[in-house]
């Protein structure tokens, strides 16, 4: 007898706990609605897939605005909503039970958006169920697998993948009051103006409240890769060596754009096997902390045995938690490449790949659709010396005759200019000018 009260004292808490939330949310989800936000590049096509029976499922690291995106996407429709990343929600929540506390909270409607969706376990099962009673149904997520196999079985093609990364240099740009419509016909003035934001954007990154807020990148960022590394990484995946993954974290953070092996990695880093560094790098990739980018080959086996490239997620983050006060100008801008071809779809080592000659000269970028190869992308800071020159477009027309590729762009700081090589063109485009082109 005294059992079954305890059960019952306990449901009815959990119960009284779970009202309180959802109306403490409803007046969050109100509040958030009613300010005024930086609309992002992918919101046109967004709207167009609000109404569809599609499942829309918005992915990318916490903070880079997928919450804000996902109410702004519903904004004008009558919606419940919950965000399972809050503390106060138990991790044995009764998914009927929620459901019945929306539908009292909100009123009869069939549209819902869940936040944080991957800290409901079984989710998918969940999800699913909602889809066939006919819902309309929005989800946000911080796991960067939802983007894979598990997403696709869990939701068996039902559904829409939005990613959602820092800002773009146009959202960058929107967030600060500039547009700028013509890149190529810009005044001198604009120009300069132009290369003052870029160089903010270079070294701070697009995280949309260091941006809109003018936060110090440093405090806020050094903050939020330590809490990100934990709360994605360490208690996620109940990591028991937590500074060993504090370690990796570091140090592919002070190594952006360099290529690295798991077997001298392991070594470095002093790791048991391998293995362990591979399960760990694969932890900070599904957290959006970080991206391998693998070199091209046209044989999936050569692609898989070679070295990788390290990549981070946001320049902001090279800035906090490097080592060096100033982290070297190329380094930045070869990542600031990458992640923008990133935020324009394409796929790392599925259409996004670097790539090394016969002769070990390194092209950074290799852009592919599908079985054609579209484009080889070099870049660097500037050309001081011929010799610097000559290396870079070595590079690329050694990589043009073996790859069977003629479209060839260097991207620089300033530097604007065709160049003829042979019977080959070298495009050098500024850096602005092309994020512009977007």
């Amino acid at each position: 007898m005294y059992f079954t009260k305890t059960v019952l004292f306990v449901k009815y808490h959990v119960f009284k706990m779970l009202k309180s939330v959802v109306l403490r949310q409803k007046k969050e989800k109100e509040r958030l609605l009613s300010l005024h936000y930086i609309k992002r590049s992918q919101a046109d096509q967004a709207h167009k897939w609000a109404d569809s029976d599609l499942i829309k499922v918005i992915l990318g690291p916490r903070r880079s605005g997928k919450s804000v995106f996902a109410l702004m996407m519903l904004r004008g429709r009558d919606f419940a909503y919950f965000n399972f990343d809050d503390e106060s929600v138990n991790s044995r929540l009764n998914p009927d039970q929620l459901m019945d506390e929306l539908a009292e909270a909100y009123g009869p409607t069939q549209n819902v958006l869940f936040d944080e969706v991957q800290n409901l376990p079984r989710w998918e099962l969940f999800v699913n169920r909602l889809h066939r009673q006919g819902y309309n149904i929005v989800l946000t997520g911080s796991n960067a697998r939802l983007l894979g196999r598990e997403l696709a079985t869990a939701l068996t093609g039902r559904h829409i993948p939005i990613e959602i990364l820092p800002f773009d240099f146009q959202e960058f740009l929107r967030a600060k009051g500039k547009q700028f419509q013509n890149g190529s016909r810009l005044s001198s003035q604009d120009k300069n103006q132009v290369h003052h934001l870029l160089e903010r954007y270079l070294v701070g990154g697009g995280y949309p409240e260091v941006v809109v807020k003018d936060l110090d990148v440093r405090s806020y960022l050094g903050v939020l890769f330590d809490s990100l590394l934990f709360q994605d990484v360490v208690k996620r995946h109940r990591v028991r060596f937590s500074n060993q993954m504090g370690h990796l974290g570091s140090y592919l953070v002070n190594n952006v754009t360099s290529p690295y092996s798991a077997r001298r990695l392991t070594q470095k880093l002093d790791f048991n096997s391998s293995h362990t560094l591979e399960k760990y790098l694969g932890y900070l990739v599904e957290a959006y902390l970080i991206f391998t980018l693998q070199r091209y080959s046209s044989q999936a086996g050569q692609r898989l045995r070679s070295s990788r490239k390290i990549y981070v997620v946001d320049n902001g983050f090279v800035t906090a938690k490097g080592v060096p006060h100033s982290p070297d100008t190329g380094q930045l801008m070869e990542n600031l490449v990458f992640m923008e071809l990133v935020k324009r779809g394409f796929q790392p080592n599925q259409d996004l790949f670097y790539y090394q000659t016969r002769q070990q000269h390194q092209v950074d970028f290799v852009l592919k659709s599908g079985s054609s190869l579209l484009e080889l992308i070099q870049v660097a800071y500037r050309f001081d010396r011929t010799e610097t020159e000559d290396r870079e477009i070595k590079a690329l027309l050694e990589a043009s005759r073996e790859l069977k590729v003629d479209r060839l762009t260097i991207l620089t700081w300033d530097r604007d200019e065709v160049v003829q090589r042979g019977s080959q063109v070298v495009c050098f485009k500024p850096l602005w000018l092309w994020l512009l082109e977007k």
